[in-house]
C-alpha cells in the first residue's frame, strides 16, 4: 500500500469545527487519510508532496449533474425550463448513442477534475457508458438513470418498462465497482415525467437493494402547481405517500418547496441539492436555502447540466450561492462562507452517503490544492472568504482522488484530453448537429 505525505500547507479540514491547520502534515495510505497534524510523522513515505504553503482542502462534491450534456454547452439559451427541455434538449438527446455519451462524459470529467471536484452525483441515460468513463477517470460517482414513465398506470409492468430494466442492469453491473468508487442510486426523473407505478417500483427496489434515491423536485412554479392540482399535494408530499423518501435521498432544486416540505425533508433525511446558477439562468427562481437550513434540511451544491449552467465550476457555484441569498434576504450573514464550503464538501458527502468531504483520519483521501499565490487570492485575510468569493476552478493545481493524483499543474494523468476533444469534434457534435448549420441558424 502506497504511503504519501503532504506537507507545507494550510489545511482547511472541513471537520465539524471548520479547523484551519497551519503547517499541516497529512498522511495518505492507499485510498484513505491516516493522520493529520502539525508534527512531521515518522516515515518512510513512498511519496512526499510539498504543497508550497498553499491551501489543502477536501475535494469538492458536485451533487447534481448531467455530465454528458456538456455536449450541449450554450445550446437552447433564453428559454424557460419546459420550453428548453421540450423544444431543444429532448429532441437533441434522442440522437445520442453510447459513443457520444462517452465523449461528452470525458470532456465533462476533465473540466470537473481540473476544477477540484472529486465526487459527483449524476443522472442521465446511457449510464453504463458514463460509469466506465468515470471509473477510468478516477473520481467517485453516485450514478442514476432518471426513470421516466409516460404510459397509463394500468399498462405499467416492471418486466417491460425500459427504465426498470436500465435500473436493474446498472445496479447489478456497477453498484460498488472500483471498491465503492461507483455507487448506483435509484432514481425518478421527476413527478411530472412519471407516475405512481414507477414510483412504487423504484421505491421498493431502492429498499431491496439498499440504494439511495435521486429525484428532480419543484424546480419550477408551473411543475409545482401542476402537481398540486393533480394530487392536492406538492411533489415531495405525493412521492412520500409512495415510499420514495424511505431511503437516503437527494432532491434536486427544491426551488418552490414549502415549509411543510422542509419539515418532511428534515424528518425523512432528504437532502436538498441547491443549483443556484442553473436556476437563475433558466428563470426558475430562488430556493430558500437559509430557511431550509433553519428547518434542519441538509443542503448540498450542484451545477446541474452544462447546458443550463454553462460550466462545472463549483467555486463559481459557491460564490453565487453566498451572494444570492445575502442579496435576496437583505442579510450579509444569511449564508456564510464556512456554510457554503460545507455544502460543497462534507454536506455534499453526507447527501451522497460517502465518507469524504473532510480531511479527517479514516476518510477517503479526496484532496485538492488551491494556489494562494495567485494575484486574485492575494492578500489573504480569510482563507474561507477567499475560497468562496475570490477563487475559481482554474486556481486548483492538484486533484487527488481516492489517494491517487489524477491532475497536477495542468496535466491529466487518467484522461487523454486531446483524444476526448477530437472525439467530441469529429463524432459527437456531427451526430447531434450534423446538418452543418450554425447555432444561430438552428435557433432561427
Amino acid at each position: 500500500m502506497e504511503r504519501s505525505l503532504l506537507y507545507h500547507c494550510r489545511a482547511l479540514l472541513m471537520d465539524e469545527a471548520d479547523t484551519l491547520l497551519e503547517g499541516a502534515y497529512v498522511v495518505v495510505e492507499g485510498e484513505t487519510i491516516s493522520s493529520v497534524g502539525t508534527q512531521r510523522p515518522q516515515g518512510p513515505f513512498d511519496r512526499e508532496i510539498d504543497c508550497g504553503n498553499n491551501v489543502l482542502m477536501p475535494g469538492l462534491v458536485n451533487a447534481h449533474t448531467h455530465i454528458p450534456m456538456t455536449l450541449l454547452r450554450g445550446y437552447g439559451g433564453g428559454c424557460d425550463l419546459h420550453t428548453w427541455l421540450n423544444q431543444w434538449i429532448f429532441p437533441t438527446e434522442a440522437k445520442l448513442d453510447g459513443r457520444a455519451v462517452r465523449a461528452g462524459t470525458g470532456l465533462a470529467l476533465a473540466e470537473l477534475i481540473a476544477g477540484g471536484v472529486t465526487t459527483i452525483a449524476d443522472m442521465y441515460m446511457h449510464t453504463t457508458d458514463i460509469a466506465q468513463t468515470v471509473l477510468e477517470a478516477g473520481i467517485s460517482a453516485n450514478l442514476s438513470c432518471g426513470g421516466v414513465y409516460f404510459g397509463a398506470p394500468a399498462d405499467f409492468s416492471p418486466a417491460t418498462c425500459k427504465d426498470c430494466d436500465n435500473q436493474r442492469r446498472l445496479t447489478e453491473e456497477w453498484h460498488g465497482a472500483g471498491n465503492g468508487q461507483i455507487l448506483v442510486d435509484a432514481s425518478i426523473h421527476g413527478e411530472y415525467t412519471s407516475n405512481v407505478p414507477l414510483w412504487q417500483w423504484m421505491a421498493a427496489y431502492a429498499q431491496e437493494k439498499k440504494l439511495g434515491m435521486h429525484v428532480h423536485v419543484s424546480e419550477t412554479q408551473s411543475e409545482h402547481e401542476a402537481c398540486k392540482k393533480r394530487w392536492g399535494k406538492t411533489p415531495l408530499q405525493i412521492l412520500d405517500r409512495y415510499g420514495v423518501w424511505d431511503t437516503r435521498a437527494i432532491a434536486a432544486h427544491c426551488v418552490w418547496t414549502t415549509e411543510e416540505d422542509w419539515a418532511l425533508m428534515a424528518e425523512k433525511g432528504v437532502s436538498c441539492i441547491h443549483n443556484p446558477v442553473s436556476n437563475l439562468k433558466l428563470g426558475s427562481g430562488v430556493a430558500w436555502i437559509p430557511a431550509m437550513k433553519r428547518a434542519g434540511v441538509n443542503i448540498a451544491l450542484g451545477t446541474d447540466g452544462v447546458s443550463s449552467n454553462n460550466n462545472h465550476d463549483m467555486f463559481e457555484e459557491m460564490k453565487f450561492a453566498a451572494i444570492l441569498h445575502n442579496g435576496v434576504t437583505h442579510d450579509p450573514l444569511a449564508l456564510l462562507p464556512r456554510q457554503v464550503l460545507a455544502m460543497a464538501s462534507r454536506d455534499g458527502a453526507r447527501a451522497l452517503g460517502r465518507r469524504t468531504g473532510q480531511i479527517v483520519p479514516g476518510y477517503t483521501a479526496d484532496l485538492i490544492l488551491v494556489d494562494f499565490d495567485r494575484p486574485s487570492l492575494t492578500p489573504c485575510h480569510s482563507v474561507e472568504d477567499n475560497l468562496v468569493y475570490s477563487a475559481r476552478g482554474s486556481d486548483v493545481v492538484m486533484n487527488m482522488a481516492r489517494g491517487k493524483i489524477i491532475y497536477k499543474d495542468g496535466t491529466f494523468f487518467t484522461l487523454d484530453l486531446e483524444r476526448i476533444k477530437a472525439e467530441v469534434e469529429t463524432y459527437a457534435l456531427p451526430l447531434l448537429f450534423g446538418d452543418g448549420a450554425s447555432l444561430a441558424d438552428r435557433r432561427n
